[in-house]
């Protein structure tokens, strides 16, 4: 029997991934790959996450937890709240997720029926095009033309032209580590409130920023979608471990959509997120390292032809113009890999109309590596012209 291929997975490839598995293909060969495709801290979860894991896998029962979460690492989400940005979140509008990733699904399956629209941005995650796309939802992707954020004055020209019910954004954003001001998200929240628009918060590189502090969308409009996880700041991307803050309308179509999609998170990663809020200290230091690099690419980078398109103020990555040296960012990826044993990600990914002139390259490495990724690039480019 002929097996058939649904519309809906005719999606572009996730080609950081693509990078990713040639770049590990080269290393099982004996190739020294440097890996800066992927936003993935090389340093591994807190020692206190690893000792309730440890605990909870002793104690051997693992099983279903209630949908919504654990209680206990809603009410420690709920005091990261408390502590870290003085907004106060009831634990019961707090949901325990797969990641962020499963979370994304869970809000635009409750928030948006079919043949709708969601804005997001270009530059941006190709998660969120893609599973839109799946769901049968339509994304509207507003060109930030190199101004590194959205604004208020652009989000309404696009929706004049495809009037839209949803919008996505992210500050700390992916690819470009850029971070909207604070003042810009009021009135991104303005007027999406003006025009009837719903809006979800990505959070996830919260934590990360460099020069200032972090504020919630939550401190602006308690009713915002905010989605967060511990994969980023608190290096436990494996864990599959995530969470979202929603308005009381929206924990019961939630809880139903997750019942049945998910059951639940998985419980011994919900055990283990619960002490990973106080491992502070540990997750600093990584955090100073990522900042050593950091100040290195932001010298390093544009010296060497690539240029920073957009400003590097959170997460860990830098978002470079390659123009100089090529107009097809994933062929150069390819030859990089292969030749320099560097491995970045295509700004094809993050921009399909752009991105052709564009890389990614993540930080979120061994600083030491950085630097050698760093001195290999310098000299691939030397005979690469330009």
């Amino acid at each position: 029997m002929k097996t058939a291929i649904s519309r809906r997975s005719a999606i572009e490839p996730f080609h950081a991934m693509d990078v990713l598995a040639e770049a590990n293909r080269l290393r099982a060969q004996g190739a020294p790959i440097i890996s800066m495709a992927v936003g993935q801290p090389s340093d591994p979860a807190p020692q206190a996450v690893r000792d309730a894991a440890a605990r909870a896998a002793r104690d051997g029962r693992i099983g279903y937890t209630d949908a919504l979460g654990l209680r206990i690492l809603r009410e420690a989400i709920a005091g990261h709240y408390a502590d870290h940005y003085g907004v106060t979140v009831p634990p019961e509008r707090i949901v325990a997720t797969t990641g962020s990733s499963a979370a994304f699904n869970l809000a635009f399956l409750s928030m948006f029926n079919a043949g709708e629209r969601v804005a997001i941005t270009a530059p941006g995650y190709p998660a969120y095009r893609n599973i839109l796309k799946v769901l049968g939802i339509e994304a509207v992707e507003i060109d930030l033309a190199g101004a590194g954020w959205l604004t208020a004055e652009r989000l309404e020209e696009a929706h004049a032209r495809w009037p839209f019910q949803g919008l996505l954004f992210a500050s700390p954003a992916n690819p470009t580590g850029s971070i909207t001001p604070d003042d810009e998200i009021s009135r991104i929240l303005a007027t999406c409130e003006r025009l009837g628009v719903q809006v979800i918060s990505d959070e996830i590189y919260h934590r990360l920023a460099y020069d200032r502090p972090d504020r919630t969308a939550l401190a602006l409009d308690p009713d915002v979608v905010v989605i967060n996880s511990f994969s980023k700041y608190y290096c436990m991307t494996g864990w599959r471990i995530g969470w979202m803050v929603l308005p009381e309308t929206l924990l019961r179509p939630v809880e139903r959509i997750q019942q049945s999609l998910y059951i639940s998170a998985p419980e011994i990663s919900q055990i283990a997120a619960v002490p990973a809020f106080a491992a502070t200290e540990e997750l600093e230091a990584v955090k100073a390292r990522y900042a050593q690099s950091r100040a290195m690419l932001l010298e390093r980078l544009p010296r060497l032809g690539l240029a920073i398109a957009s400003p590097m103020d959170g997460g860990f990555y830098a978002y470079c113009d390659v123009s100089r040296f090529t107009n097809d960012s994933m062929d150069f990826a390819r030859k990089m890999i292969a030749e320099a044993h560097v491995a970045a990600t295509p700004g094809i990914d993050f921009d399909t109309v752009n991105g052709h002139r564009t890389m990614r390259f993540s930080y979120a490495g061994a600083t030491a590596d950085m630097v050698t990724a760093m001195d290999r690039l310098e000299a691939w480019l030397a005979g690469q012209g330009g």
